[in-house]
């Protein structure tokens, strides 16, 4: 019998998250899927329990609402749309990890989280060093599992898209054929590929307590559950 799991996602509205709530939707696996959010998500699916609040806070939970064991933040903005730096981090450190810590509290032990490649707490871009913050503070929330995947550009965005993703996305479109090894982490990954790791990798279990995919590793993972 295949295991049921109660699931949490946050940003189900984006472009990975919208994706992945579909994905969860359909999954045989999932029995409840609550979604953190700040205005009702598109969806016909008596699984979905929104939980509704502008700042993502959950504070009308139901005590007889199974508790989510697994959990999925697809959260991010640009500077473009923040509109200063200090506003990106209110939005890709602070709320992100203030989202993970109120799923770990309502019963999360396994949490995806999206990322970027070339994520770090050192880098010189303030962007990548708020995601290696937030990698850093998730690891240290006492999760059982934690997994974050980092792409790279991702192929499908239609909104909001930053001006240097269009040049790096015609550049990698020209040069794809010939992008093996290492470049491959580089290349455009569809954000329903991201989705569809986010969800297996979650329901795998690993013998380290986080790993990490760039986006060469989730086209490996999807390839080889295609065979």
């Amino acid at each position: 019998m295949t295991a049921k799991h109660h699931a949490i996602i946050a940003g189900a509205s984006g472009l990975v998250g919208s994706h992945l709530l579909r994905l969860l939707e359909h999954s045989n696996c999932i029995e409840t899927i609550y979604a953190m959010c700040r205005s009702p998500v598109a969806s016909e699916s008596d699984k979905v329990v929104q939980l509704m609040d502008g700042a993502l806070r959950v504070t009308n939970w139901d005590g007889d609402f199974p508790a989510p064991s697994i959990g999925f933040i697809c959260l991010g903005t640009t500077l473009k749309q923040a509109g200063s730096k200090s506003a990106l981090e209110k939005i890709d450190y602070e709320l992100v990890c203030d989202v993970a810590q109120t799923m770990k509290i309502l019963g999360v032990d396994r949490i995806a989280v999206v990322s970027s490649l070339g994520a770090s707490a050192k880098s010189l871009s303030h962007y990548l060093k708020c995601k290696g913050r937030v990698e850093q503070r998730v690891k240290s929330m006492g999760f059982e599992q934690v997994i974050f995947v980092r792409p790279g550009p991702l192929a499908g965005r239609k909104k909001q898209i930053r001006s240097d993703e269009v040049i790096v996305q015609k550049v990698f479109k020209l040069f794809s054929p010939i992008m093996q090894g290492p470049l491959r982490s580089y290349a455009p990954i569809p954000a329903e590929s991201v989705a569809r790791v986010m969800l297996h990798s979650i329901l795998q279990y690993h013998d380290e307590s986080c790993v990490a995919y760039n986006s060469a590793n989730m086209l490996d993972i999807l390839s080889s559950n295609q065979t």
